[in-house]
């Protein structure tokens, strides 16, 4: 594969059209056209569908499209990062972390550390916590903020963060009167919570289970932004961890403490083996202090304790964690 082919490609899906692509990429429509046939010559199968001037992926096209985006944004960042060292400027700061901490609480971090400190480019990338495990292991972010579990030879974790999850509802909500939500008051109506079964909507899961607690409906959602706005909407109670909550007040909702212990764990990563710059160290700080500052019943853990955690996170361990000496 040639990277040309792999940059027309991802021209194409995010143009929407050949046309689109060849203005995108300065080139003309022939030569994309040409790319494109090479690349699917390479590939051994269509990565477009062609309806006279519109194409449309294909299955598989959308699936190697997930492939080729983090080549895409890598050679991007190689490219910058070349001219930045020509011009003798220093390099750019890349950040991938969960949405709800891209969201909140690193632009608070980045502005405590001050405007003179960051480098003339940085980059704050939302994205799935898979996805910022690798953006984190294979270099192309050099910090990451991402849920637990986290089991990457590649990624050195820093400190792992600990606080309990919030019930959200809309501000004109009955049960916003109350200073706490049981959740016996999720039976009935319906539960706003996260989509990947194996992050904390285990957690979540697993404490309705023990409390025999059957909400009406489910809507699922894979960031807590999302699930924080469909809370304000009135489109049920959700079950939120507590940095998208405290981190991002929204005017219309209603944060409140649950009568059950849901835990959310979270760590701060960087590529194993890579000396710290001070501007991320000094970031790696600033996020501890946010936390410390900003949510209620935050504990930081060593990174000793992340097999523990994460034995907390699939299910109960026979001693309770803070019985264990947890608290840092």
């Amino acid at each position: 594969m040639d990277l040309r082919q792999l940059e027309a490609f991802a021209a194409v899906i995010s143009a929407g059209s050949i046309t689109g692509a060849a203005r995108l990429l300065g080139r003309s429509q022939p030569a994309l056209t040409r790319l494109i046939q090479e690349l699917e010559e390479t590939l051994g199968f269509s990565v477009l569908h062609r309806s006279g001037p519109r194409v449309t992926p294909t299955d598989r096209g959308l699936r190697f499209h997930q492939e080729v985006e983090p080549v895409i944004a890598w050679l991007r960042h190689l490219r910058e990062r070349a001219a930045t060292i020509a011009a003798d400027k220093p390099r750019s700061l890349e950040i991938s972390a969960i949405a709800s901490f891209a969201a909140g609480m690193l632009p608070a971090a980045l502005q405590r550390l001050g405007a003179d400190a960051l480098p003339e480019q940085v980059h704050i990338r939302a994205a799935l916590a898979e996805q910022v495990v690798q953006s984190v292991a294979t270099h192309v972010a050099e910090i990451g903020v991402t849920s637990l579990p986290v089991d990457h030879p590649a990624l050195e974790i820093h400190w792992i963060g600990e606080a309990p999850c919030v019930a959200a509802v809309r501000a004109d909500d009955p049960l916003a009167a109350a200073e706490t939500i049981p959740l016996a008051a999720m039976a009935g109506r319906r539960l706003i919570t996260m989509a990947n079964p194996f992050r904390w909507r285990r957690r979540v899961d697993m404490a309705l289970d023990e409390c025999g607690v059957r909400p009406a409906a489910i809507l699922d959602a894979n960031t807590s932004n999302t699930a924080l706005m469909a809370a304000r909407a009135g489109l049920g109670i959700a079950i939120l961890e507590p940095v998208i909550a405290y981190g991002m007040p929204l005017e219309g909702v209603a944060i409140r403490r649950l009568d059950a212990p849901i835990s959310f764990f979270w760590g701060v990563v960087t590529p194993y083996g890579r000396p710290l710059t001070p501007l991320v160290e000094g970031l790696v700080n600033a996020l501890e202090a946010l936390a410390r500052e900003t949510l209620p019943g935050f504990v930081k853990h060593p990174p000793a304790m992340r097999d523990r955690l994460m034995s907390d996170v699939f299910g109960p361990v026979s001693v309770p964690l803070r019985q264990a000496g947890r608290r840092a």
